[in-house]
């Protein structure tokens, strides 16, 4: 098979690392990629979001299957473009991408779905957000309707953060268009978990779980990010769990999409909230987590090609993956200043040093390569170091380890992933 992946993150690196020991394979390129994906796969300098561009390139190159790393090429008709030019892609449609492109639609399909999920009202003025929140009171969850890079949400503990929230997407527009509407939200508590399930309209394949760390800072302190670190499996959620979540989220929300003539294909991604009264649904993402799927990958011991064709040919019924023993963890190393203004250029060294620890594994994210050579930092995530062992302790370790190989003064990581799932004398 010959196979374009879109995108240039540490998603799209650890996608196409895995996709590149397919026996299948018979060509991989990655638009645009980066430094460390080339490695793997041929980079093309076409940007993400440009569907003609892509689009063309992979009739050109008769490509077999294009896979889309990201949310924003989807939400403008990546799949679709193909599916007119006889193209296959891993991925939903425009409008079943509206899952993750739109808070309110989700939620609606949730609620067409009889999916759990929090209470939730939208708006459009400023003025009667704020009135609802008065009413409402605190904690509370107010989230930009649009894409906003995982940003969007703010969990307000007082009323006063609550309106500094809708101040900041509804007027402010700190994530632009995202924010001319918004979705307030009653405030779960529990264990919170992202799950991932492989789709082809009508079958659902389980990928497995994992649990991010958004903040920034250690101890799930600062503000949210698009993700600092990640771990598979979760303690929390086990095989039962994940039957119920099979059962009472994802089978139905496939049958809802279905029945609005808008079945969804591609990677269903649902962060879940794990409470007393059982999994709830937080909100859906179209395309594999980022750095979720850097964790996922690292465990999965099968051929993940044959199963994303499947899904793109209504096949998921006979495919099947393959999964080991082993735990894995994921350390994200930002730049300076993230996730506000990421300091770039810094030169980063060692990076060999720290590939060559066992059990560890390097995604390169937001990182470019200089005349001479060099590795710098090129955006907020820059890199995503993973381990893997026989235990949760053994894979934060190797990862660790590799953290510590590197030579990085301009950068940054939390050093307390995982610590929900370590007893406090392995922390």
């Amino acid at each position: 098979m010959r196979v374009l992946v879109v995108g240039g993150g540490g998603r799209e690196h650890a996608l196409c690392w895995k996709i590149a020991a397919s026996p299948l394979l018979a060509k991989l390129w990655c638009a645009p990629g980066n430094p460390g994906i080339a490695e793997v796969a041929d980079c093309v300098p076409i940007g993400a979001e440009d569907v003609p561009a892509l689009v063309a390139f992979a009739r050109e190159r008769q490509v077999d299957l294009v896979v889309c790393g990201p949310e924003a090429p989807l939400t403008l008709g990546l799949a679709d473009a193909c599916a007119a030019a006889g193209l296959r892609c891993f991925g939903p449609g425009r409008e079943a991408a509206r899952l993750e492109g739109s808070k309110a639609f989700c939620k609606q399909v949730a609620d067409a779905a009889g999916v759990p999920t929090a209470a939730w009202a939208r708006f459009d003025d400023a003025g009667a957000a704020r009135a609802h929140l008065r009413r409402h009171g605190a904690p509370v969850v107010v989230k930009a309707d649009g894409l906003a890079a995982g940003k969007g949400v703010v969990v307000a503990a007082t009323l006063e953060e609550a309106e500094a929230a809708v101040a900041d997407i509804m007027e402010s527009r700190i994530h632009g268009e995202a924010g001319a509407s918004l979705v307030i939200e009653d405030c779960l508590v529990g264990e919170e978990v992202s799950f991932f399930a492989l789709c082809d309209g009508t079958t659902a394949l389980p990928l497995g779980a994992a649990q991010d760390h958004k903040r920034v800072g250690a101890g799930d302190t600062g503000p949210n990010t698009g993700g600092m670190g990640a771990y598979s499996p979760p303690p929390a959620f086990t095989p039962a769990m994940q039957d119920r979540v099979m059962a009472e989220i994802i089978r139905p929300t496939l049958a809802e999409m279905a029945r609005r003539g808008t079945p969804f294909r591609g990677v269903l991604f649902a962060g879940l909230m794990l409470t007393a009264a059982g999994p709830k649904l937080i909100e859906f993402n179209v395309r594999f987590g980022d750095p979720e799927c850097q964790a996922l990958m690292l465990r999965l011991e099968g051929d993940l090609l044959p199963v994303l064709a499947a899904a793109c040919d209504g096949t998921l019924g006979t495919a099947t993956l393959r999964w080991g023993g082993a735990h894995s963890l994921v350390v994200i190393m930002a730049a300076e200043g993230y996730p506000g203004t990421p300091r770039r250029g810094t030169e980063i060294r060692g990076l060999d040093r720290a590939a060559a620890v066992p059990g560890a594994r390097l995604f390169h994210a937001g990182t470019a390569r200089r005349e001479d050579g060099a590795v710098v930092a090129q955006g907020g995530r820059v890199l995503a170091v993973g381990g893997t062992g026989p235990t949760l302790g053994a894979a934060r370790d190797a990862a660790y380890a590799a953290v510590d190989a590197i030579d990085w003064p301009g950068g940054f990581c939390r050093r307390d992933i995982g610590w929900r799932a370590l007893p406090p004398a392995a922390r």
